[in-house]
Formats: structure tokens, sequence, C-alpha cells
């Protein structure tokens, strides 16, 4: 029995989230169904993280067993026949038996944009959080350095199971401004659950001058509470996992 590892692709817009729901379409029961559809009869795959419902991925990591006789390119080709449009297999290879792909990450990139804009933008607010009034550059950048680190993000996000811890290490929280836009890329070993798009609101509401700088100094600090809310999950992308023999490929 061979282990392989996919790298997958989708637009969450049309998916409820990436784990399997019964009723519900989303990556984990979307693979599975075209799994099964070229003989797998495993049980399920395994995923190498959560993301909500509207979050879209280029490099979620997922992993699955089987004696599949003919290759990693042609199980890659035999699936995608099989996916709908807005989900594909842009990688698999064979990995050793032990290869797990959420226990043995050993980061997660995310990217989330941003533009700012009085009037409604239909074709640009698919994939992007339309902002107004306008957010303050430098301001961001001040922020978004605020978190690097190993630090008690409680307030930031909540663990994946009760009392589980809050403290995280994020690698790289940086914005930078392309195209009319602004993307926000953070690195961590791990993330709490919608600690990304909290991260994002907070920022832009203190690039509006909504929120006091200080405020976010005290929650990293003491945890105390900051007002509620979250960036719309359509702005957000699992750009990358990476594994200590699969170094980033983003800078």
């Amino acid at each position: 029995m061979a282990r392989y590892q996919l790298i997958l692709a989708y637009d969450g817009t049309r998916l409820e989230g990436s784990q399997r729901q019964r009723r519900r379409r989303t990556v984990q029961g979307e693979l599975e169904a075209a799994l099964s559809r070229i003989g797998w009869t495993g049980r399920s795959v395994i995923l190498a993280g959560r993301t909500d419902s509207g979050v879209h991925a280029e490099g979620q990591s997922a992993s699955l067993d089987w004696d599949w006789p003919h290759g990693p390119e042609a199980l890659r080709a035999a699936l995608n026949a099989n996916l709908p449009e807005d989900l594909a297999v842009r990688l698999v290879r064979e990995v050793d038996p032990s290869f797990h792909p959420r226990y043995d990450a050993t980061s997660r990139l995310y990217r989330y944009r941003l533009f700012c804009d009085p009037v409604r933008h239909p074709l640009r607010e698919r994939y992007a959080w339309r902002v107004w009034p306008a957010v303050e550059g430098e301001t961001l950048q001040i922020i978004a350095s605020r978190f690097v680190g190993r630090r008690d993000f409680a307030a930031f996000g909540s663990p994946m199971r009760r009392g589980g811890s809050t403290i995280r290490t994020i690698l790289l929280s940086t914005w930078r401004h392309t195209n009319g836009e602004w993307q926000y890329w953070v690195r961590a070993d791990a993330f709490l659950y919608r600690m990304v798009r909290r991260l994002v609101y907070v920022q832009v509401m203190v690039a509006q001058g909504r929120l006091a700088l200080e405020q976010v100094d005290r929650a990293l600090q003491e945890q105390v509470p900051l007002p509620a809310g979250l960036a719309p999950a359509h702005g957000l992308c699992l750009m990358e996992v990476t594994y200590a023999d699969q170094p980033s490929v983003i800078e």
C-alpha cells in the first residue's frame, strides 16, 4: 500500500469548507467522490488543515493510501478528469508511509487580498474584500510587524479543540501593495480557528482609525478582548503548507 500526497487548488466560492459534511459540498467530499469513481475504496483522505466556507486555496495538502498501479502523473490526470471545475489536483507524489499532512507540517502560508473603493466592484469582490474608507498603508505595516514571534493569540482566534493552547509562532506578517490592492501575507507554525481573518479585520480597523494600536498591543500582551469581527472569507487563500523535506517555494 502506497501513500500519496496531493496538492490541491480550489475556488471556495461554492464550497462549504474543506472538511466533509453530510449533504454539503466540500473539498474533501468532492475529492473522495472523484477517488471512488476511479476505484479507490479507502475510508477517508486526510487534509493538512481546515478552510472555512468561501475560503480559497492554491496549496492545500492532503494524503491517501492506495495501491494505485499507474504512477503519480496518471493518478493526477484521472482525478482531474473526475473533479468539478472549481477543484483541481495540482501535484501528486508518493511519500513515506509515515507522512501526515497536518502533523508533519512545519508552516502554513496564507494570503489575504483587499482593495479600497467607495463603489461596488462585483468582479474584483469575488476574490478580494472591498474596504472603505481607505486604509493607511504605513499603519498596516506597523501593526503587521507586531504579530511576528511566539505569542498568545487568544484575542485573535480559538483553539481547534476545547482547552487547547492559543500560543502560536508567526514567522512572517507583512502587507504588500500591488496592482491596486493590498495583500496580507502571513506564515505561522499553525493558526487558531479563523485567526487570519481576525488578524486582517483588526488591522483594517486600526488602519481606518477605528481602533487604537495600543488596544492591539494590550490584546497581545494581556489577552484583553478586542471588538468582534472577521474579514470576509472570500479574500483569503491558503497558499502553501511546508514540510521539513519540502521547503517553501513562495517568497
